[in-house]
């Protein structure tokens, strides 16, 4: 007996769907585009913002710089140097650059930084990003103090991109700064962003102020460390996190 065809009922199937699903599949692709093109426009929004602020800042920058310059040309001539001299023409000018650079930190603020960064996620262990290279310029004699940087932050529903946690050390130490209070400034930008249930900043740093000048020990190194929420009222999560940069 030859077999009957089989018919397919289903009216998907059969493209039989009433236009409800091409409408369906019109209104998602709409969704999306209007997603997208939201989305580029607040992204375009931000990189003029930012394309304006940096451009802002050079322009004061470079408003200041005669000033720098003529300041370093006086040091230099009260020190007994021949500022007129080959090597020493555009020293005042490199200096007062360098300087620029070397105090950028006052420009930039933690929200610009993060950009949107912060993400959800259902993570509750610790996160730790160790051994961040730190430099920076002791506000007592204008000499740099440098080291590592440790970070450990306790997760609520929020984690933030890793690099983030570099540029807000990169931030707060390119400024006229002491150890004991660029340290709790990391810690304090990290809580605030974050909002985590705890946070730990530990920084171990030589000062030339102490090898170059003063009592000149070489091999001294200076610990600070600043620890919020858990990480200071719960022992255990302190010591997990010690024990893991500490190593």
């Amino acid at each position: 007996m030859p077999s009957r065809p089989v018919i397919n009922k289903d009216p998907i199937m059969n493209g039989h769907s009433n236009g409800k699903i091409s409408n369906t599949v019109e209104d998602y692709n709409r969704n999306e585009k209007k997603c997208f093109g939201d989305l580029a426009v607040e992204m375009k929004k931000s990189a003029v913002i930012c394309e304006q602020e940096f451009s802002r800042k050079k322009t004061e920058d470079e408003s200041r710089l005669p000033a720098i310059e003529a300041a370093y040309s006086i040091i230099l001539r009260e020190l007994g140097e021949d500022t007129d001299r080959q090597g020493l023409l555009r020293t005042p000018l490199r200096a007062a650059k360098a300087m620029q650079f070397l105090t950028k930190g006052y420009h930039e603020n933690v929200n610009d930084i993060l950009n949107d960064a912060i993400f959800d996620e259902d993570h509750d262990e610790m996160v730790i990003v160790k051994d961040i290279d730190m430099f920076s310029l002791c506000e007592h004699h204008l000499v740099p103090f440098f080291g590592k940087v440790h970070i450990g932050y306790l997760p609520n529903q929020k984690v933030v991109g890793l690099s983030k946690l570099a540029r807000i050390v990169e931030i707060f130490s390119r400024r006229l700064q002491v150890q004991e209070r660029l340290t709790k400034q990391i810690a304090t930008a990290v809580s605030e962003a974050l909002q985590p249930k705890g946070v730990a900043v530990v920084i171990e740093a030589a000062h030339m102020c102490m090898v170059m000048r003063g009592v000149q020990k070489i091999n001294t190194r200076t610990v600070t460390s600043t620890m919020l929420g858990l990480c200071r009222e719960d022992p255990k999560t302190r010591e997990e996190f010690l024990s893991l940069t500490m190593r």
